[in-house]
């Protein structure tokens, strides 16, 4: 047995609930005694928090394995774990002997004793598995985060069908946390000076439908935006069939919850939606924008689109591209296509060839990059609420409510610390980014 506290470095890839996931590992991993490594250089147990959300993700996980496995010490255990250590567990174990150990989503409960046995840390007695489900985490309390926003997963799973979409495979179906140990949490990083809180969920509207909360996200929200200390509260991943005129008036009418909109669309082509088993078109999608912007008409939209969908024709590209034209949209990212095992779209006729897919996505990319410039522009004059996020080469690099973290541009200003809110006039728009002048605290 060592003598001293065995060290872990977890890399992290994927989205904002994979970062959830493992800022709880992290505050897991230190109760039973485990230190964090400044480097995987220097870990004894160096950990991969892997993404399987489309076959460019897997790539990079594959890869980020290989890398740490060729920078640990040759003493040192590698361990695979998140969303692909679930979806492939067993061909992950035939494909990479050089990882130690391939524990999923559903054996989480698990990891404190598989590293006890992999290091001989701990006995393994006096540890509990009695859970079973990822659920877990839901339990932990998670570290302070190093930056003044976090983000808080109120759900896990999905019921939608949509065709293209993997994750209700290894995500499960829809499992809702409680209200009180959502707010709960809030409570904690806010406390610990987070002033910015993001929820997230693969649904994030449909949320509290399988515990029976009657009022849904209007009610969580409302019952989490009195917490002392939280500034702003930001909302993401909403299908569009979910979103009802209450959610919008209590986003547009609450003045905790950011106007920032991150509306799940997918495509404008009503063909390929209802090939997606998404809901809408592009006219519907218009009209839903409308009913946003009637509401909040400062609000900020985002929306992500799938390009090279089974079936999709210079045609359909052409529509999204008129779409995205006449939306005005102030972020938008695009996907290629990606054939998922054991989705019904991996089987469909008329996939869309690379080459296509991605000289799509070049012209999509540039139609927005454009269109977010103008959107950006228009912000000139404007004073607007920032939290600074950082000082990056001696710049302070903050957001206000139309930026989400880490996906959207930012505002550069020319003073402010780490955490500090401030008003600023926008004085320029260059790109995805904006300046600002501070003004004065907020």
């Amino acid at each position: 047995m060592p003598a001293s506290a065995p060290s872990v470095w977890l890399t992290t890839l994927g989205c904002s609930k994979n970062q959830v996931d493992s800022d709880k590992v992290t505050s897991m991993l230190d109760d039973a005694g485990y230190g964090l490594a400044a480097s995987p250089e220097d870990a004894d147990v160096v950990m991969v928090n892997t993404c399987a959300f489309i076959e460019a993700a897997r790539q990079e996980s594959v890869d980020t394995i290989l890398e740490m496995a060729s920078v640990k010490r040759g003493d040192a255990r590698l361990v695979v774990i998140g969303c692909m250590a679930q979806r492939y567990e067993t061909e992950l174990r035939d494909a990479l002997p050089e990882a130690d150990a391939v524990i999923g989503l559903d054996r989480y409960a698990e990891l404190v004793p598989a590293l006890d046995g992999l290091t001989g840390w701990q006995p393994l007695t006096i540890r509990s598995v009695a859970a079973s489900k990822m659920d877990i985490l839901y339990q932990i309390k998670r570290p302070t985060p190093s930056t003044p926003f976090a983000y808080v997963k109120v759900a896990e799973g999905c019921d939608k069908p949509c065709t293209f979409c993997a994750i209700p495979l290894f995500r499960g179906r829809q499992r809702s946390r409680p209200p009180v140990n959502i707010r709960d949490e809030i409570a904690d990083l806010a406390a610990a000076g987070v002033g910015e809180v993001v929820l997230v969920a693969q649904d994030l509207a449909a949320y509290g439908r399988d515990i029976e909360a009657p009022g849904g996200i209007v009610d969580l929200v409302r019952f989490v935006t009195d917490v002392d200390g939280l500034r702003r509260l930001r909302l993401y991943y909403l299908y569009p069939r979910e979103i009802r005129p209450a959610l919008i008036e209590e986003m547009a009418g609450n003045p905790v919850v950011a106007d920032y909109f991150d509306l799940s669309l997918q495509h404008a082509s009503e063909r390929l939606l209802r090939a997606m088993k998404r809901p809408g078109s592009g006219d519907r999608h218009l009209r839903l924008i409308d009913d946003i912007r009637t509401a909040a008409p400062d609000a900020a939209l985002r929306s992500s689109f799938i390009v090279g969908f089974p079936g999709e024709t210079d045609d359909d590209v052409e529509e999204l591209a008129e779409f995205l034209e006449t939306a005005h949209l102030d972020w938008a990212g695009f996907f290629p296509y990606s054939a998922e095992e054991g989705t019904p779209a991996a089987a469909f006729g008329d996939q869309v060839a690379e080459e296509a897919k991605n000289e799509r996505l070049r012209h999509l990319q540039a139609l927005q990059e454009e269109l977010t410039a103008v959107r950006n522009a228009e912000q000139v004059g404007r004073v607007l609420e920032v939290l600074v996020d950082q000082v990056e080469d001696g710049v302070p690099v903050g957001r206000s409510y139309r930026e989400a973290p880490e996906i959207d541009g930012v505002v550069l200003l020319d003073r402010g610390e780490p955490g500090e809110w401030v008003t600023a006039e926008i004085t320029g728009g260059y790109g995805t980014d904006v300046a600002g002048v501070v003004k004065g605290p907020a």
